[in-house]
């Protein structure tokens, strides 16, 4: 694993864990006052922590946004990232997809050497964590990849229309990225999907940070939502699709599922087994109901 320049580095301050933190500041900066504001969680940038297996992002102590194996770099270590690739079962091979917040880079790592002939575009709002990707060695912008500085909601307002996929996990020190958590969001991303497109948004952190979220989702996607939890990471997952009558075919996903696990080796079997589950169990009109 090379090393991680121009970084600030220091010995991982925080009880418990070991090995090192590195952060955008300059080389003369105070070890001591780093780790003070670290401590009292008023250090108010992102920040990476790294021990003999693992590097995370930060956006605060208690808050691990990313996490990147050492040993395998393009891999999905957290639960909720390998679910959201569900989208593949719907859709196999799309030919766009759009992610807003970028993290470390997870999904676009992943996206960006799984899926090559996708086109990706990665929105990210904090100019800090786009300065960290190469921490996360997330791949250089090219023919097929870009990451752009930029409010997510914003963004949809300009974007073409055609994506099959948008992916979103955009959050900061609070929760959920505010300008998302909105009817006219979804009303946008409903606007630029494709006729079969798949809107994936990831909600985690304080559930005030989005209440009321499902049932917007659920009034611009027709009812066509499933929410399915990730008790691993104790997230849960909302999926919209946009295709007029969408139904899906349990048996023939099953199927497909088998498929996909052979190619990615990501368990989209279990995958669908909570999709059709919390389908049937109507989860997202529950949490829609219990948040209006």
């Amino acid at each position: 694993m090379p090393d991680v320049h121009p970084l600030f580095e220091m010995p991982n301050p925080f009880e418990g864990m070991t090995g090192r933190v590195l952060l955008l500041e300059p080389p003369w900066t105070s070890v001591s006052e780093l780790r003070a504001k670290l401590l009292d969680e008023s250090y108010d940038r992102p920040f990476v922590t790294e021990d003999d297996e693992r590097r995370y992002l930060h956006f605060s102590a208690h808050l691990i946004q990313s996490a990147m194996r050492l040993d395998e770099p393009n891999a999905l270590d957290l639960r909720y990232t390998q679910k959201m690739m569900s989208f593949l079962l719907f859709n196999p091979r799309p030919r766009r997809i759009v992610l807003i917040g970028l993290g470390g880079g997870s999904l676009v790592k992943f996206c960006y050497h799984r899926l090559p002939s996708t086109h990706m575009t990665a929105v990210e709002l904090s100019p800090d964590v786009i300065a960290l990707r190469e921490a996360f060695l997330v791949p250089p912008d090219d023919e097929r990849l870009a990451v752009l500085e930029a409010d997510g909601a914003l963004f949809l307002e300009q974007v073409e229309k055609g994506v099959d996929t948008l992916l979103v996990d955009a959050f900061d020190r609070i929760g959920f990225a505010p300008s998302l958590a909105n009817r006219e969001f979804f009303e946008r991303a409903h606007a630029k999907l494709s006729g079969s497109g798949v809107l994936v948004i990831n909600l985690a952190g304080e559930k005030e940070t989005y209440a009321g979220l499902i049932g917007e989702a659920m009034a611009v996607f027709d009812d066509q939502v499933i929410v399915v939890p990730v008790r691993e990471d104790d997230n849960h997952l909302l999926l919209a699709f946009k295709e007029p009558g969408f139904e899906p075919n349990w048996r023939r996903l099953q199927a497909q599922a088998k498929v996909l696990r052979s190619k990615y080796g990501l368990d989209f079997p279990d995958f669908v087994e909570k999709l059709e589950r919390s389908a049937r169990l109507e989860l997202a009109q529950r949490e829609a109901e219990r948040g209006g």
